[in-house]
């Protein structure tokens, strides 16, 4: 990073997630005002990932799971709410539809965009339940099922956070049950990777015997390629075909086409040192879903990544050496449906093939979930939160 000689340092974080806000939060809470930081976000509100499914089958109205950056009130924080129109990170200057900022240090946090136009026939006869106006209207979708032929599948890979589709469909399972559709209704369940979480053998087990029990055909090593919204049918990547009533899909995601336009991609993502997260632009750095850093994409991964540019950052203003380098370690929780959760504690290290434990599922563990969400709403905006109230 360039030396930084005067003050207050400026600071420019693009993405308010997981990864943007622990940064912001971490910054203000080392140099309150003695820092001056920027964090845009082109939607006015954060949702956990989770939030979104409890919102899909009725558990939670969608304001009840909206934290508004607005409420935000950490000093030396500023929100713009803004589109990024460019990022220029030689100048580390970025164009916004609120105007322009120059930073000492710009940090993407961008995440990863969803194109469903990618796959032929999604939008049209298919429900995007990725994204937070999808998942919020797949709620209203699910209402008006009868029952039938369900088929949730995966586009590509990657994807945000892996054990998503599996939490769908076992809670579809559920939703089918209370509503006494389940018996004249079949659940298939696409994926393009070898086990529900390859990285946890332990998790993929369990789901897998999960979806045993329940009747859940999974398809694995298999990607959806195109529906036909005529005959209402899946086309597979083998060419095989799946019949549905009703399709539940995972886009494809892409990096943001505004960091493609910058020239920062390398094969479809922002490449950062694995250790700092640095990218090969002095003074700027990345984090989360828009990296290829060698974890999946989800929002614990990004926390993580945020911690470590953090700890750099403040390194830097305090004249220290450089802070310590990222660990490739979190952990996710995991819906098996009838209120339990299961715990996935998981480190990718550098190089080496991931190891980690599975805790779970039981009812008490949803308790940790919860206490999980909980501390990251009091800790970014200084609210009370709980979760499923």
């Amino acid at each position: 990073m360039p030396g930084i000689d005067r003050q207050p340092l400026r600071v420019v974080v693009l993405g308010a997630g997981f990864g943007g806000l622990e940064l912001t939060t971490r910054l203000s809470d080392e140099l309150g005002d003695g820092v001056d930081v920027v964090l845009v976000d082109r939607t006015e509100d954060f949702v956990f990932g989770f939030s979104k499914l409890d919102v899909m089958f009725g558990r939670l109205e969608p304001e009840q799971v909206r934290h508004r950056y607005e409420d935000i009130a950490a000093p030396g924080v500023r929100f713009v709410n803004a589109e990024v129109l460019a990022i220029d990170p030689v100048a580390r200057r970025v164009e916004t539809t609120s105007g322009a900022f120059e930073a000492d240090v710009l940090v993407l946090a961008l995440g990863s965009d969803l194109d469903p136009t990618a796959t032929p026939g999604l939008a049209e006869d298919g429900v995007d339940f990725y994204s937070e106006a999808g998942a919020f209207a797949a709620r209203d979708v699910l209402e008006r099922f009868e029952g039938g032929r369900v088929v949730i599948g995966v586009m590509s890979t990657p994807y945000k956070c892996p054990p998503a589709p599996s939490e769908t469909a076992l809670l579809v399972h559920e939703h089918l049950t209370r509503r006494g559709q389940r018996e004249r209704s079949s659940i298939t369940l696409v994926l393009p990777l070898p086990s529900p979480v390859p990285p946890s053998p332990a998790t993929s087990a369990a789901l897998t015997e999960a979806f045993d029990q329940r009747g859940i055909d999974l398809r694995a090593h298999r990607a959806v390629q195109r529906l036909d919204p005529e005959r209402h049918v899946a086309v597979l990547d083998d060419g095989s075909e799946l019949p549905y009533d009703l399709f539940l899909g995972v886009p494809v995601h892409r990096v943001p086409e505004v960091v493609e336009r910058s020239g920062m991609a390398t094969d479809g993502w922002v490449a950062v040192d694995r250790g700092t997260l640095a990218t090969r632009w002095p003074g700027v750095y990345a984090v989360g879903d828009v990296t290829s850093a060698g974890t999946p994409k989800a929002g614990v991964f990004a926390e993580g990544q945020a911690s470590v540019v953090a700890e750099a950052i403040l390194a830097q203003v305090r004249g220290q050496g450089g802070g310590p380098a990222y660990d490739g370690h979190g952990v996710c929780y995991v819906e098996f449906g009838d209120q339990e959760v299961a715990v996935v504690d998981v480190t990718f290290p550098d190089g080496a093939a991931p190891s980690g434990f599975l805790e779970g599922p039981s009812v008490e563990l949803a308790a940790v979930k919860g206490e999980f969400g909980t501390s990251r709403i009091r800790r970014w905006f200084g609210q009370d939160w709980a979760p499923l109230s």
